[in-house]
């Protein structure tokens, strides 16, 4: 299917790729859970939804009642899933124990499990054309199997120039079992897309010798437009190739956990590009420093309005508005 020439400022499309996890996050008490949809793509996708963002879910859901509940719980979002594929295999399994600052751990059960098992014929070549951006990160973006089908589709759609290409490695250290390959993963996809997004932590993992905002730094000089790097209460900053650092503090909120915060500062970022026209291959090529900040403003909001709820629940385009503008003496 050859590609087409799409107006940019009304195609904005948003494609999340990755996998679909069941958190059983701690209440509190010995033995407690609460179920709750997660994983980080379904956690950007549904929050890009819930902002007003065009939004399609290319995952695997997996049997049985869990597989049932993220798929509802994406559709109810308002995410388009028809690009979503159901399984047999079994929903991953993510359990997430809290301190007492509400800062998560996690434990996972993903041997046989349905977001590794991607097969060539379920990721699309090329992408539908209305699509403006992929977005990929996690799990599925740096384990293998997963890892090398979604390259491959990344390394397609880099070939063909038509979207925006974005990444989120959001590490999860009891998952990597060699650090030397996820590594390499990373770092390749890093050099490939436009817009990175990463933690502290994840720069800390990857080189622990190094300094975070120097490597965020040197991602920016080999490839991407723009790398943002959150720092969780200590705010974010974002590096572009030959310009300046632009640093933003945090947004101040009564914390009750930080599940799904990264995620929603992905959905929120994105989001606030797409509002501004600029989800589209070339939207962040004249990016100004006062709009960039609004964007980054954005999406720290949409972050922190999660931290004040339980599990990964990111805010509604109204709730984000209302806390945006500023209050009438």
């Amino acid at each position: 299917m050859g590609a087409r020439t799409v107006d940019t400022r009304v195609c904005c499309v948003l494609v999340v790729c990755g996998e679909a996890v069941l958190d059983l996050i701690s209440d509190g008490s010995a033995a407690g859970y609460q179920a709750r949809p997660g994983g980080s793509p379904v956690n950007v996708a549904v929050g890009a939804a819930r902002l007003g963002t065009p939004t399609s879910l290319l995952a695997r859901f997996g049997s049985g009642h869990f597989g049932r509940m993220l798929r509802s719980h994406a559709a109810g979002a308002g995410v388009d899933l028809s690009l979503s594929v159901d399984v047999d295999e079994p929903a991953t399994l993510a359990v997430v124990s809290l301190d007492s600052a509400g800062t998560a751990g996690y434990d996972f059960y993903v041997e046989g499990t349905a977001d590794w098992g991607w097969q060539p014929r379920e990721l699309p070549d090329p992408l539908p054309d209305d699509i403006g951006a992929l977005h990929i990160g996690s799990i599925s973006s740096w384990l293998r199997p997963a890892a090398g089908l979604i390259a491959e589709l990344v390394a397609r759609e880099s070939q063909r120039g038509a979207v925006l290409l974005s990444f989120d490695p959001n590490l999860r250290p009891a998952l990597v079992h060699e650090p030397a390959s996820a590594r390499a993963f990373v770092e390749h996809l890093a050099q490939v897309e436009h817009l990175v997004k990463v933690s502290v932590e994840d720069l800390r993992w990857l080189y622990p010798l190094a300094d975070p905002d120097a490597t965020a730094r040197s991602w920016a000089h080999a490839g991407p437009a723009l790398v943002v790097l959150t720092d969780g209460v200590h705010g974010v900053r974002a590096y572009r190739p030959r310009r300046p650092a632009h640093s933003l503090p945090a947004h101040e909120v009564s914390v009750v956990d930080t599940v799904g915060a990264g995620d929603a500062f992905t959905a929120g970022l994105l989001s606030a590009l797409a509002d501004r026209d600029r989800l589209h291959r070339h939207g962040l090529d004249d990016l100004g420093d006062a709009e960039l900040g609004d964007i980054l403003a954005s999406a720290g909001l949409v972050a922190a309005l999660t931290c004040t709820r339980i599990g990964a629940d990111p805010p509604s385009r109204e709730e984000r508005d209302a806390a945006l503008t500023p209050r009438q003496p």
